[in-house]
């Protein structure tokens, strides 16, 4: 495990600190909210001037309420000031507001601890903008995806401790008191951690304060629909929160009602969706080779509604009431709803850490706060609507729960595929990596020559028609490709070229070559990736053929900044789709799962290579063994 991105970012000081900070006040968060809504439940129903069902319901509105009355305000602090030090701020604010909680346990007094949640809602409005607009400062690209599955799979692991445990002191003679304590404890420690956070300077000190949320609120929603591909994460999350919201409020009901479980019953199915989002969110940075892959979720989004249908088909039509919780667990009956229940997390941990991540790093620096405080704000907005959503389905229409599960199924297959239509690239990198890691078994070598900004020219040997999927699944940044017309205009592959900006080209026509040449030029000079196979065929007898004339004449054309990077691919010859043996795809496949390389050589300008050059150097690549 050590030689893992997730466990060398937990010995580094910029993220260890951090994590410890975030999951410290997840966890508080939780014992304190989940204290409170026990004790109100059982041990105080005549405390308060109103019913406890009231109470309960007040109290969820309480926490959630600031996150719309003060996340942009939030968003522009945190891009304003240094995030670290509104970190220690925001967890100092915890210790008074836990303090003030202490002495409202240890006198019973539930209305001001209603209050304090409130507060204590207003400190994680404030502490979320800058908690995730300060891990791209902190973490390089290649580590953001890794960061961001430890950080979800600690959020989701404290918010599961702080809830068990919330229901360990609630149960005990001395709650008030042991309560008061933990908040207390639990809020220093994470204010002990936010010392260590190493400084995250102000993205934009000079942007203007004016204390105006409602105005502020309604520009930091228009910022974040600036990028397309940025709201369409933020809306994706949003929706995450909202199945997630729905999820967790029925889970008591559920276990009572069609499992036959108890209280100890519903701790255990959080604990199985919980860990199974932690699983899934190391697991999605694994699949993705720890980089920003939105091919990533539609798998996720795929799990979420097959796991979530499943729920209803798993659900026993009766079943008897267990008589101890060892019973419950073991219940042959009740095993594929806790196998569902657990891949349903890990589909979600799967669906939601690209999109954090992605949109991370798609924000602007100087806006990324602000961005962030949109996404919470409409992360509320959903959750509210899957309050009303239960209510309307459960109590009007009078469906149950099992049914409205496979409700959220189909909802959620409209939702995704509403998304995938508004940004394809999420669909077409899945069918992408779908290939390329179910067809071959892809290695990657000093991928990192080519830049992370600027235009880039890649020139590449030609063996199989996979060769572009196997690039664009090897390369974090989008390629675009030229391509010839006639695969070009094929019915199904035409609209994954429209999607991709593949560049088509006609080598019999030379308006067409002429025009093509021209795209490739500009392109480059704007600052695209582009790729050109410049033997024009694909090889019949493994070997490299001669690059054609038309590389020439992109280098002339072409800004003398933009960089040449050599590829190869080896492994591909003898494989289905190459022309070994006979034509490529007409024939009776030898092998599965090939073993691919594709490796980059040292990045050159263009004026400083032609054809030649530029083929002596892909020759020995594709040789290069080592």
């Amino acid at each position: 495990m050590s030689n893992k991105p997730q466990s060398r970012l937990l010995t580094k000081q910029r993220f260890l600190p951090y994590f410890l900070t975030q999951a410290l006040g997840a966890f508080n968060d939780n014992v304190y909210k989940n204290v409170l809504l026990i004790l109100i439940a059982f041990s105080a129903p005549g405390a308060l001037p109103f019913s406890s069902d009231l109470a309960i319901n007040l109290a969820a509105g309480l926490f959630i309420l600031p996150f719309f009355l003060f996340s942009a305000t939030a968003g522009v602090l945190a891009d304003k000031y240094d995030k670290a030090l509104i970190m220690r701020v925001v967890k100092f604010a915890e210790i008074v507001i836990m303090s003030l909680a202490a002495v409202a346990f240890l006198f019973e007094s539930y209305l001001l601890l209603l209050v304090l949640l409130f507060l204590m809602g207003t400190q994680s409005t404030f502490f979320g903008p800058a908690k995730y607009a300060l891990l791209p400062q902190h973490l390089k690209k290649e580590e953001l995806v890794s960061g961001n599955a430890l950080v979800e799979t600690g959020t989701f692991v404290a918010i599961l401790l702080g809830t068990l445990l919330a229901g360990i002191i609630a149960n005990q003679d001395q709650a008030p008191l042991i309560a008061a304590i933990s908040v207390v404890s639990f809020a220093v420690m994470g204010y002990l951690t936010s010392r260590w956070i190493p400084e995250a300077k102000p993205s934009t000190p000079d942007i203007p304060f004016k204390w105006q949320p409602f105005r502020q609120t309604r520009h930091t929603l228009i910022l974040a629909r600036k990028d397309k591909t940025i709201f369409q994460c933020v809306i994706g999350i949003s929706w995450f929160w909202f199945l997630g919201a729905c999820y967790l409020t029925q889970f008591p009901n559920f276990a009572k009602q069609y499992l036959g479980g108890n209280a100890a019953s519903v701790s255990f199915l959080l604990a199985l969706f919980s860990i199974g989002i932690a699983v899934g969110s190391l697991l999605c940075d694994r699949l993705s080779n720890h980089r920003i892959e939105p091919g990533i979720v539609p798998l996720g989004s795929l799990g979420i509604t097959i796991f979530t249908a499943d729920l209803m088909f798993a659900t026993p039509d009766t079943i008897t009431a267990a008589d101890s919780f060892l019973a419950f667990v073991t219940n042959p009956e009740l095993l594929r709803v806790f196998i569902s229940l657990t891949m349903l997390g890990v589909s979600g941990g799967i669906f939601i850490v690209p999109l954090y991540a992605m949109m991370q790093h798609r924000a602007k620096a100087e806006e990324r706060a602000q961005i962030i405080a949109a996404n919470n704000i409409w992360n509320a907005l959903f959750m509210v609507m899957s309050a009303i959503t239960a209510i309307i389905c459960l109590s009007i229409l009078g469906m149950g729960i099992p049914q409205f599960f496979f409700m959220l199924a189909m909802m959620n297959l409209v939702a995704v595929c509403y998304i995938y239509c508004q940004v394809p690239d999420f669909f077409w990198r899945f069918m992408v990596w779908l290939v390329t890691h179910t067809m071959y078994r892809v290695k990657h070598k000093n991928l990192l020559n080519i830049p992370e900004t600027g235009g880039a020219l890649i020139v590449c040997n030609h063996v199989t028609y996979m060769d572009a999927l196997i690039l664009a699944g090897a390369t974090p940044r989008p390629i675009r490709f030229l391509m010839d017309r006639d695969i070009y205009s094929l019915p199904l592959v035409k609209r994954f070229c429209d999607a991709c900006n593949v560049i088509p080209i006609d080598a019999q026509d030379r308006r067409s070559v002429a025009k093509a040449l021209n795209q490739v030029s500009e392109r480059l000079n704007r600052g695209d990736v582009v790729c050109i196979f410049p033997e024009g065929q694909l090889t019949y007898d493994g070997e490299m053929g001669a690059f054609q004339r038309g590389i020439d004449i992109v280098l002339k054309r072409t800004n003398p900044t933009v960089k040449v990077i050599p590829i190869a691919l080896q492994g591909l010859w003898g494989s289905y789709f190459s022309r070994e043996g006979g034509r490529a795809i007409l024939k009776i496949p030898k092998r599965f799962w090939s073993r691919v390389t594709v490796i980059a050589g040292e990045p050159m300008l263009t004026s400083d290579v032609n054809s030649e050059i530029l083929h002596n150097y892909v020759s020995q690549l594709r040789d290069n063994k080592g």
